[in-house]
């Protein structure tokens, strides 16, 4: 997810499954603080949420033994490890133990994010952690905790969107687990979710969003494309293809009103007429989904994406993956399709000052900017 489980600390690195549990929680919670978490309800409940989830966590070989488990968990569980096998020896990710232990916590989402904007911008209120810097989003272990501070931001007057999410990365400060909340994905999904987690371990820069989004991208299309040509047939890749044009196509839609919007808000006038305009261009794009609904493989996506209303918040945290993966598929080629010298390129580009990052990628291919990064629909992670 690159959502929350990020809350580690360069202070300490921890494999609490090896440590008592009360021990374990008190030195996450310092870590913590140390690190620059200030509010200290919302860092107890970071440490608590992630050791409930370590609690459920086991090896999957030792999960494969056990004869309680269904025949489609033994298959997707299998398939995982698999897939995790792959990843290393074919495209050279991280060979440690996450995703090759899993955790059943009882739930569909494994943390709920709250993202907020003003009533008439696209700019998104920050929080600022450690280790991963400031990002868009305010993640909760806890459902009803991220609704109370939904509720909270938009009795501030902010438009708000909470939603779930199924995976997250902790980066590598921990072994991530496979969740039920995503084990039941097709192979693609899983494939694809696991190369995309495993790369944000191979680089990750701090405060960079649209950087590490567009590299892990890049990593799971080229990673799911050399998995469906060892394990799969042409159709199955030619579906996936055709499901990533139906999502650029939904990113363009929503490009296009972020831009109307923004163009809505420069203007000079008054807060009822920008009010009154703002409602008419998201009832057009909720018009113009739901004409599109049929056109998409899982239509059911869209119904609940539009069920949760339209704001800029919502639009705000749907805002691409995609811009610069242009360039980072630039880099790959000129490695001639050499992923681990792609990697050493792109951990130099990393290195660089943020300006000078962008500019060295953009000589590499178009990119635009987006302002903010957050999981899409149909993402396996959500």
């Amino acid at each position: 997810m690159r959502q929350i489980g990020q809350h580690g600390s360069a202070c300490v690195k921890i494999r609490a499954m090896r440590i008592s549990f009360p021990y374990t929680f008190w030195l996450l919670l310092v870590a913590l603080l140390l690190g620059g978490c200030s509010d200290l309800s919302y860092c107890v409940q970071c440490v608590r949420g992630q050791l409930e989830v370590m609690a459920q966590t086991r090896p999957i070989e030792e999960v494969l033994q056990d004869s309680r488990i269904s025949e489609a968990e033994r298959r997707q569980l299998t398939k995982v490890l698999a897939i995790r096998t792959f990843a290393v020896e074919r495209l050279g990710l991280p060979d440690n133990d996450s995703y090759r232990l899993y955790a059943d916590i009882g739930r569909p989402f494994v943390v709920w994010n709250v993202v907020a904007t003003p009533e008439f911008s696209l700019a998104p209120k920050q929080w600022c952690y450690p280790v991963v810097g400031c990002v868009a989003y305010r993640g909760y272990f806890n459902a009803d905790e991220a609704r109370a501070m939904g509720a909270e931001l938009a009795a501030q007057g902010f438009d708000v969107d909470v939603y779930g999410v199924k995976a997250y990365s902790t980066l590598s400060w921990f072994d991530d687990p496979v969740l039920n909340t995503f084990i039941d994905g097709a192979d693609s999904q899983l494939a694809s979710l696991i190369f995309h987690e495993l790369a944000h371990q191979v680089v990750y820069v701090k405060d960079d969003c649209s950087f590490n989004e567009a590299f892990a991208k890049t990593v799971e299309r080229e990673g799911l494309r050399r998995w469906l040509e060892a394990n799969s047939t042409q159709a199955e890749w030619q579906g996936y293809l055709d499901r990533e044009a139906r999502s650029e196509e939904f990113l363009a839609l929503l490009a296009w009103t972020r831009d109307q919007l923004a163009g809505l808000y420069a203007q000079p006038l008054s807060d009822a007429e920008k009010r009154a305009a703002k409602r008419d261009i998201l009832a057009r794009l909720g018009d113009e989904l739901r004409s599109q609904r049929a056109r998409w493989p899982n239509p059911a996506a869209i119904d609940g994406w539009l069920g949760r209303g339209l704001n800029n918040a919502r639009l705000t945290s749907t805002a691409t993956y995609y811009d610069r993966v242009p360039a980072f598929e630039a880099v790959l080629d000129a490695q001639r399709g050499d992923l681990p010298a792609f990697y050493e390129e792109v951990a130099r580009l990393a290195a660089l000052p943020a300006a000078e990052r962008t500019a060295r990628l953009k000589a590499y291919g178009q990119i635009e900017v987006a302002a903010v990064c957050n999981d899409q629909p149909g993402d396996a992670q959500r």
